[in-house]
């Protein structure tokens, strides 16, 4: 850490400078002393990050961070929050302490919470805005999580971990073993030191593949913000050999969609299945993840186009987690028949259809936008159709 950048006219410069290119600000040069332009910069990047992500970070003074990687790494304080309401008792440890944004929250929680990171100068800089914060009951420590464990013989109330894809993984991780801390490979460890444990994971991982790996796990958070998946969470207790509980969260600007179901009942569900009646709906991105399309049919009283298109339709309006339109119209996909409705712009979707959005938009000449909305996709004949559609007001 170089604290001369926490000095007052530089913090001035951080602050009027968030949304100045960065490379504009390298070639200038900055002439402040004992800080480097590379330094400034660093800040002013992670701390525009950090405006709408970590507002109760953004607002305060004399916050330092670190690159901005770790910015876009670590938890949003949504999510965070969302987090810390499923959980509580006297002690948690964090195996994983990041940028200390879960460790904040769930400060609020516990008693007393333990964060180990193992990068010192992460740890350092976590150590000095929780003082800013005054958050008191976090005790920082420079350690390997899984280490610490092994090295006490400390309990506690829960344990929370956020492996990270290993550095020689390349492209997408779908198993917790190819992740640090391999967790699977030190479920031992970690049930030696609690009976409950939370982890967080990419949205990429594989929820079968993960059950497999994992024992007693509980139940699974796929939480989204804004219908963009964020992360899973993971729950296990220690003996837990009932039907696992998946619990989807769409966390918006003013309000959440929720909806869960017990995995066992997905495969035993059955479904209806129908033409497009009169409303139409689509699942927010949290429910597509969790893979609960069955259930949906019989919790919503709606019916669904195609065992593989994921759209559900009724002739009654329901109160459905996701996007819901009035359906206009609905013909078979004729090139012929929709070039002579001479729609000129729309918002296009495509499920379980053969050709892309560009695709389409460049036969039809679409273009983007506008109060209709066309859903390319299969009818329970296996027929591809579109579906004409305006939003629910």
């Amino acid at each position: 850490m170089n604290l001369s950048l926490l000095n007052p006219e530089i913090q001035q410069y951080i602050s009027q400078n968030l949304h100045s290119d960065s490379t504009a600000l390298v070639l200038k040069g900055i002439t402040f002393e004992d800080v480097s332009t590379l330094e400034l910069v660093e800040q002013i990047e992670a701390k525009s990050k950090s405006e709408k992500k970590l507002p109760t970070w953004f607002k305060l003074d004399q916050i330092y961070y670190p690159n901005k990687l770790n910015i876009e790494q670590t938890s949003s304080e949504v999510t965070a929050n969302y987090k810390s309401q499923l959980i509580g008792g006297k002690t948690l440890i964090d195996l994983t302490g990041g940028f200390g944004v879960d460790c904040y929250y769930f400060s609020k929680k516990f008693e007393q919470v333990t964060y180990c990171e193992v990068n010192p100068e992460l740890q350092k800089i976590v150590k000095h805005n929780f003082e800013i914060l005054n958050i008191q009951n976090v005790s920082i420590l420079n350690q390997d999580g899984i280490g610490y464990l092994k090295d006490q013989s400390a309990r506690y109330d829960w344990i929370y971990v956020d492996p990270s894809r290993r550095h020689e993984q390349k492209g997408k991780v779908f198993f917790l073993k190819d992740c640090l801390p391999n967790i699977p490979e030190h479920l031992s460890v970690l049930w030696s030191r609690s009976k409950q444990i939370m982890i967080k994971t990419s949205p990429l991982l594989d929820i079968t593949s993960g059950i497999g790996e994992l024992q007693y796990v509980k139940s699974i958070h796929v939480l989204a913000v804004n219908n963009e998946v964020k992360e899973l969470l993971w729950i296990l207790e220690y003996g837990f050999t009932a039907p696992v509980k998946i619990y989807t969260a769409n966390l918006k600007t003013h309000s959440t969609e929720n909806f869960d179901f017990y995995l066992d009942q997905e495969s035993e569900t059955v479904v209806d299945y129908s033409e497009p009646l009169q409303y139409l709906y689509e699942p927010n991105s949290a429910i597509l993840k969790s893979g609960g399309f069955n259930t949906l049919v019989s919790n919503f009283n709606v019916k669904k186009l195609h065992k593989h298109s994921h759209l559900y339709t009724s002739t009654v309006q329901t109160d459905f987690p996701g996007r819901k339109f009035i359906i206009e119209k609905s013909l078979p996909y004729n090139k012929k028949k929709i070039k002579d409705l001479q729609i000129t712009k729309a918002n296009i979707t495509t499920r379980n259809f053969p050709d892309t959005v560009a695709d389409l938009r460049k036969i039809f000449k679409i273009k983007d936008g506008g109060s209709h909305y066309l859903f390319f996709t299969t009818n329970p004949k296996n027929e591809k159709i579109v579906i004409i559609c305006t939003k629910v007001p």
